[in-house]
């Protein structure tokens, strides 16, 4: 920062905006236009970025050393990346407001008091914990997990109206692929199914 280079700052104002625009902005947007589903395990120091860009993530999970921060307002700048956006969706605005007004550290059990966390874990288990959260996600139909995710994304700014549309429309994707007919036929046939993403 004080160098005036790297992913922030740059030397005019028109330069700066576009760096933010093409640099950690163009990477909060593909985090949250990705369809696979998304789990932080927050191992060390989410500050600043770093916590917004835990909250890109569908899931997250912390190990019990995490400290956090939505600490821009300490170096006097504005959450540039998405923070202001992102945040108060996963905690609401009044905790979203007073953590970026203060700029106050945190540990990993505030943390999951505020919700930013849905689990806290000893350092030497975040990662298994983490593995483990995922293959209970990645048995279940690869197309269903993507049209489910894309589907509480946009419920984050949609009508109810808008939403029951389409998800009707994404049931009528769902209900005619191979996988869905393997989840009913192993329903049945009480056995793990085998889905192909077909």
């Amino acid at each position: 920062m004080q160098d005036r280079t790297g992913i922030g700052v740059l030397d005019q104002p028109d330069l700066t905006r576009a760096n933010y625009r093409k640099g950690v902005q163009a990477v909060i947007r593909a985090l949250m236009d990705c369809e696979v589903p998304m789990i932080a395990a927050v191992n060390g120091h989410a500050i600043g970025l770093g916590c917004d860009l835990a909250c890109t993530c569908d899931i997250r999970i912390a190990a019990e050393s995490a400290k956090f921060a939505c600490s821009f307002i300490k170096v006097g700048i504005v959450p540039g990346d998405g923070g202001a956006w992102l945040l108060q969706r996963v905690l609401g605005y009044p905790r979203a407001a007073e953590l970026f007004l203060t700029g106050d550290r945190f540990d990993a059990a505030q943390a999951k008091d505020y919700g930013l966390v849905t689990e806290v874990v000893p350092d030497g288990e975040l990662l298994d914990r983490a593995i483990a959260i995922a293959e209970r996600i990645v048995c279940n139909p690869p197309r269903a997990l993507r049209l489910t995710k894309r589907l509480m994304r946009e419920a984050q700014h949609s009508r109810m109206s808008d939403i029951l549309e389409l998800s009707a429309a994404y049931q009528a994707i769902v209900h005619e692929t191979a996988d869905n007919r393997e989840a009913i036929n192993a329903f049945v046939e009480k056995r793990p199914p085998v889905f192909t993403g077909d």
